[in-house]
């Protein structure tokens, strides 16, 4: 096989997931070219890729939407003549484009998503925790399925190249001070630590000093929060919402610092990219659900055990007990000590 196509469309945190695998199977096989069909947007995180995968974008709220769109997605990758497919994605979209080569006579092969597992994990009764394949074994499992066969050997999008130094590092890092980073925000609120506690973690770090705080988030009312905790501590926290750093800005900077607090979101995996110890905070989801970073350790993860959890893959569901008790048990303390350690460990 020298012509292979990858799909993988979304989200964020689950393309970020894919990079690890990806990047491992492409320098294994140098002598194959991969194309990795994605969207215009998340293709900016696949900085220093090898050099036998391409990229293609997937327009898909523009030429390539809809059914119409899709064939014509399909006429446009006919192309590269592919000798075979990894869906990584399995979703309608990609199901009918794998059809579509099919009549070509180009197999492919489809990420399992182990629903059934996760059902029991999530169920309200009869729960079965235990720890199921993560997303990163799944995505290889495809490869595999091709006939290719690798080790994930990755470290780091810049393990061979040199990190270029955002401005701010310059200007905010080089004091001594301990530059962490905490991404206080996820998608659905069974993932996100009350806001309140989250100010009170920020407190804590600033008014003992020795730490300097970046904020990571985006969304507009994310950015009025965020300049209000920095606010307070101007000398200390660093909002970053609204300085348009762009993936690679954000990406190198976290590789400039000690650590990331994040919730089970796209930043922690976005950090695991760079290679960055991540202490992830988990309410409705679990990590055993197979979602923990790339080479992130259990041991950094903060979480309370309840038998309701999880009760939720992604966290969209609403909580059963109507209190969030997942989230609002875990005190401050908690995550403060948890940094604590590890920047004491690093020492």
């Amino acid at each position: 096989m020298k012509n292979i196509l990858i799909i993988r469309l979304s989200a964020l945190g689950d393309v970020a997931m894919s990079i690890p695998v990806i990047y491992s199977l492409c320098r294994t096989y140098p002598d194959t070219n991969f194309v990795m069909l994605t969207t215009p947007v998340v293709s900016r995180i696949f900085i220093n890729r090898p050099e036998n995968l391409q990229i293609y974008k997937a327009e898909i709220r523009d030429r390539h939407k809809g059914v119409k769109g899709i064939y014509t997605l399909y006429k446009e990758l006919r192309k590269f003549s592919f000798d075979g497919i990894a869906d990584l994605h399995n979703v309608l979209r990609s199901r009918l484009l794998c059809a579509l080569f099919r009549f070509s006579g180009v197999k492919s092969f489809h990420l399992d998503k182990g629903r059934s597992a996760k059902r029991e994990i999530t169920t309200r009764r009869h729960k079965k925790l235990r720890q199921l394949p993560t997303s990163f074994q799944r995505y290889a499992d495809v490869f595999r399925s091709l006939g290719f066969k690798f080790t994930d050997n990755f470290i780091s999008i810049y393990e061979k190249e040199e990190v270029p130094i955002p401005e701010i590092v310059l200007s905010e890092c080089d004091t001594g001070m301990h530059c962490i980073g905490i991404a206080p925000f996820a998608k659905h609120i069974g993932k996100i630590y009350p806001e309140k506690r989250m100010e009170q973690v920020i407190s804590v770090l600033a008014q003992r000093g020795g730490y300097k705080i970046f904020l990571f988030g985006g969304g507009e009312k994310e950015i009025e929060i965020l300049n209000r905790w920095a606010s307070a501590f101007p000398d200390r926290v660093i909002s970053l919402a609204g300085m348009k750093l762009g993936f690679s800005g954000e990406l190198a900077l976290m590789s400039r610092l000690k650590l990331l607090v994040s919730m089970d979101s796209a930043n922690m995996h976005l950090a695991s990219l760079v290679g960055l110890q991540v202490i992830s905070v988990w309410g409705a989801t679990h990590p055993y659900a197979g979602f923990l970073g790339w080479n992130q350790s259990l041991d950094n993860a903060v979480q309370i055990e309840l038998p309701c959890r999880p009760c939720s893959i992604f966290g969209n569901r609403p909580c059963w007990r109507g209190d969030y008790a997942c989230l609002y048990e875990i005190t401050p303390e908690q995550i403060v000590d948890k940094i604590e350690k590890i920047i004491h460990t690093k020492k």
